[in-house]
């Protein structure tokens, strides 16, 4: 008699198919849950620039380039047009005050001033005529005061005798009264005179003040006059170097033309357009350096012209302290220019991936051979670093190199 055989629910056929299908459906889960589902890359770890966020020293400057020139410049302008007679010193001399460096000559102008100082002599002679004519008609009237005084020194005591004598009728009437009247008049005669005398003092007075004030001022004007002469002969206004264009004997100059310039040899300054865009946070007193010869320099914003030319604006800087050696007028240094106090910040090192990003974002490495996009708030900048506000901590690594064929992946696999 046959045995029914109980066939087997769980046999090793069916425990592997549903075994496969459970650990698909976990790997899918998992994957669902739990995968990195963001875009990735992959790209050479040789081929970028990594950089540590750390705290340090941040000092807010600009860099620009300046021009050397001389700390003073006297500029040589033509006072008198003319034709040059006499070239005396080249350009690049180096010449004391006074020096001649040129001469000129116009022969129209030398008349004319020859007939200002005519005019002008005949002018203070006629003064000085009626300044003696009013002296002298003082004197007159001072002699004619003596000479009444005299007359009446004499005829008073005889006035008085003879008074007393007819009284006594020892002399007669007509005697008498003819001494009266001599003595009666010149009492009136000196009155009368004293009082033109005294008129005439105050206006003789006035006269003389305003005379004396012509006659200085035609004498400054004939010295003037005489210097114009003067201005025919370039010379130099105080100790220097001449550098001045190519002058030939026989070339016309006219008036207010530059003839050249003196520069003070061995005191320089820095003469350095800005772009009006800092124009609010430049001041006078600021710090800069630049370096020459591989050895820094200091030096200070001293003056700030007021002027704005093409979107520019020029500041002129001298040296603190030590000068270099060697420096000459003409030539270019690269400066930079301090914006502010330092200060202790956290700092990001300045690469190409800001023009990428604008500073939104940057890629954090996330161990050895993985980048993660992760967005920041960077601030101030500076030719080294970059401020950093938000989204970095001291020793994050940072990718600082260009992100231009990085796309939009938001992971990036560094291979070796």
């Amino acid at each position: 008699m046959d045995k029914q055989i109980k066939k087997k629910t769980w046999t090793v056929k069916r425990i592997a198919t549903y075994g496969g299908i459970a650990l698909f459906v976990g790997f899918v889960g998992y994957q669902f849950i739990f995968a990195d589902r963001r875009s990735t890359l992959k790209i050479d770890k040789e081929k970028i620039t990594i950089s540590d966020v750390k705290r340090g020293v941040f000092q807010e400057f600009i860099p620009q380039t300046g021009v050397v020139e001389p700390s003073r410049t006297v500029y040589l302008d033509a006072v008198e047009g003319g034709t040059i007679k006499r070239v005396v010193a080249e350009s690049g001399a180096m010449l004391k005050a006074g020096d001649v460096i040129l001469e000129l000559s116009n022969l129209n102008r030398e008349l004319t001033v020859l007939g200002q100082e005519a005019s002008l002599n005949e002018s203070i002679n006629r003064v000085r005529e009626t300044r003696l004519g009013i002296t002298q008609n003082d004197l007159q009237q001072r002699q004619t005061l003596a000479l009444i005084e005299s007359q009446l020194q004499i005829l008073e005591p005889q006035y008085k005798r003879q008074k007393q004598l007819f009284e006594k009728k020892l002399i007669s009437k007509q005697e008498f009264e003819k001494t009266e009247a001599d003595y009666k008049y010149n009492l009136q005669n000196k009155k009368i005179t004293y009082e033109v005398y005294k008129n005439d003092s105050l206006d003789r007075q006035r006269q003389i003040t305003q005379m004396n004030f012509s006659e200085r001022k035609m004498s400054q004007s004939l010295e003037g006059v005489g210097k114009i002469l003067d201005n025919l002969v370039i010379r130099a206004p105080l100790d220097g170097q001449l550098s001045r264009p190519q002058l030939d004997a026989g070339q016309n100059v006219n008036p207010g033309q530059r003839l050249g310039q003196v520069d003070v040899v061995g005191s320089y300054k820095v003469k350095v357009p800005i772009d009006e865009l800092y124009l609010p946070r430049i001041t006078t007193g600021l710090h800069a350096t630049t370096t020459f010869n591989n050895k820094d320099y200091n030096l200070q914003i001293m003056y700030i012209y007021p002027t704005i030319i093409n979107g520019r604006f020029d500041v002129d800087m001298d040296f603190v302290g030590e000068v270099p050696q060697g420096i000459r007028r003409g030539l270019s240094v690269r400066l930079r220019i301090e914006l502010g106090q330092s200060s202790e910040e956290l700092l990001l090192p300045v690469g190409g991936f800001y023009k990428d990003t604008g500073g939104n974002w940057v890629y954090v490495l996330d161990g050895e051979n993985k980048a993660v996009r992760r967005d920041v708030k960077l601030g101030r900048k500076n030719t080294e670093n970059f401020e950093v506000l938000e989204g970095l901590k001291p020793g994050d690594k940072v990718i600082t190199s260009s992100y231009e064929n990085f796309g939009t992946n938001e992971v990036l696999v560094l291979n070796d």
